[in-house]
């Protein structure tokens, strides 16, 4: 707790390009968190590193995801958005972590496997000790709840085992976060593959709306998109392509699964791809003109990263204080 709201702690790595998927199932809900909690938003430049990554590059798209944030709706005045990196203790308690966790719970991740067989020609450490990473980015600023899709289940389950066994020896340190479970939030589909999550790391460029994707671009995408030979344009499991097409349209208009049905009675997918195609380009028009506009504001993102920068250190020094005087490190002399 800050005061008298529950702290709320997520983030993004800065590699790829962030997608419809990560907009409309998770980015656009950050935003209406701000008014309930006391929100952490990491560009988590470490984890990206356990992959080979180009400087510059790497570079300019965490300040790029920055600037999504802010251009998404993210008030940096209310909310904490902040280079991981930046923060020194996020690799300071990462280590002490690792000096609480057992390599028979990193064997069990099945995160590092599927990485594993993506990059086997760079299985480095940093890939297998990724989870206590994650567990320190939470545990630093004391998180009380931590929104999660189920591919990162497993990582907080790992974050609750360290905090209960580090509390377990010290007292009362850390805050055991639980999950918070999203009210609202479409999980949007590959366009190629609708078995899949749509993906910013999908091989298959077609498969993904980007968010800086221009209209003609999206509108192509969407006429390619996989649907079934049925042509009835129903929300049902047995047509997974076009019940993906109906949850992001419903997602870019606010619309209801059965309004939607109701609205392309008796048309064909002709139709219907279309007005997907364009209910999205009306959804990130205005995202993709703040993001112009913010990225000419050198000045102003500057301040951000420096004051954002400056707020995480604090709370995050307050925690790596308390850490190091329970098991025993020396007092720095001031």
């Amino acid at each position: 707790m800050l005061g008298d709201k529950k702290v709320l702690y997520s983030g993004m790595q800065a590699t790829g390009n962030l997608t419809l998927g990560n907009y409309l199932g998770a980015l656009k809900n950050w935003i209406t968190l701000s008014s309930d909690y006391e929100c952490f938003y990491g560009v988590v430049d470490l984890h990206s590193i356990t992959v080979r990554q180009d400087p510059a590059e790497l570079r300019r798209r965490a300040r790029a995801l920055l600037i999504l944030y802010i251009a998404a709706g993210l008030d940096p005045e209310k909310n904490c958005i902040y280079y991981q990196s930046h923060v020194s203790g996020h690799a300071e308690l990462a280590w002490i972590l690792n000096c609480f966790t057992y390599m028979g719970e990193l064997n069990r991740m099945t995160q590092f496997k599927d990485k594993a067989a993506k990059h086997a020609d760079n299985i480095n450490a940093g890939l297998f000790t990724y989870p206590v990473l994650m567990a320190a980015d939470i545990l630093l600023y004391q998180a009380d709840v931590v929104p999660v899709g189920v591919d990162q289940m497993q990582h907080l389950e790992l974050t609750r085992d360290i905090a209960q066994r580090f509390n377990g020896v010290y007292g009362d340190v850390f805050t055991v976060p639980e999950v918070y479970i999203s009210k609202v939030g479409a999980k949007i589909m590959s366009l190629q593959d609708p078995s899949k999550k749509m993906s910013k790391s999908d091989e298959n460029p077609n498969a993904s709306i980007y968010l800086m994707d221009d209209p003609d671009t999206i509108m192509r995408k969407f006429k390619r998109a996989v649907t079934d030979s049925e042509s009835q344009i129903l929300y049902r499991d047995e047509q997974p392509g076009i019940k993906n097409l109906i949850d992001i349209y419903c997602a870019s208009t606010g619309k209801t699964p059965d309004e939607t049905v109701r609205e392309f009675d008796g048309k064909g997918y002709g139709e219907f791809k279309p007005a997907v195609g364009e209910a999205v380009v009306s959804v990130l028009k205005p995202l993709q003109d703040r993001v112009a506009e913010l990225t000419k504001d050198k000045a102003y993102i500057d301040s951000v990263i420096k004051n954002n920068a400056e707020k995480a250190q604090y709370f995050a020094a307050k925690t790596l204080r308390k850490v190091q005087k329970k098991v025993g490190f020396p007092e720095r002399v001031r």
